[in-house]
């Protein structure tokens, strides 16, 4: 993790009075894909999963808190996250989506609906982490997804102010 100056052209974020930086906060996105990836092909509670993971994973404490927030609230709100997917991946079926394209998806969105990360944000990483475990044609499915979810929630909270 980065703290402190930014360096030239990094992005930072605020995170309780400190700041982290894009790349960080990148990692944490993919440890988060790693355990959902992992939960969601064994089944195995998130109280297995962790500490073997890192145990096997060396991650700062800023990196592991974020990365074990966002699998935490995935798996939390799977149902809500998991139709915001089914009503805007037309044709897709979650159960027929790769595991990895389907929990790309769940992260991003759970992000969406619990962080104050800007969405097109969420997105843009979600698209940079798909490309790297996926491949192109998935950046673009994901891309797809994630836009019309955010368009959609975007437009709840239009709707909730007004």
């Amino acid at each position: 993790m980065i703290r402190g100056e930014a360096p030239r052209g990094a992005s930072p974020i605020a995170l309780e009075g400190d700041y982290l930086y894009m790349s960080s906060r990148r990692k944490a996105r993919e440890y988060a894909l790693h355990l959902l990836f992992q939960h969601d092909l064994g089944n195995n509670k998130p109280d297995e999963i962790l500490p073997l993971f890192w145990k096997l994973n060396k991650a700062d404490d800023v990196t592991r808190e974020f990365s074990e927030f966002l699998f935490r609230e995935a798996l939390r709100k799977k149902k809500d996250i998991d139709q915001l997917i089914r009503r805007h991946a037309l044709h897709w079926r979650i159960d027929r989506m790769s595991a990895v394209d389907r929990n790309i998806l769940r992260i991003a969105v759970a992000e969406f609906l619990s962080t104050p990360t800007p969405k097109v944000v969420a997105i843009d990483e979600a698209i940079e982490i798909a490309r790297k475990y996926s491949g192109d044609e998935a950046t673009e499915f994901v891309n797809g997804v994630l836009d019309a979810i955010r368009a959609e929630v975007e437009g709840e909270g239009k709707k909730a102010e007004g």
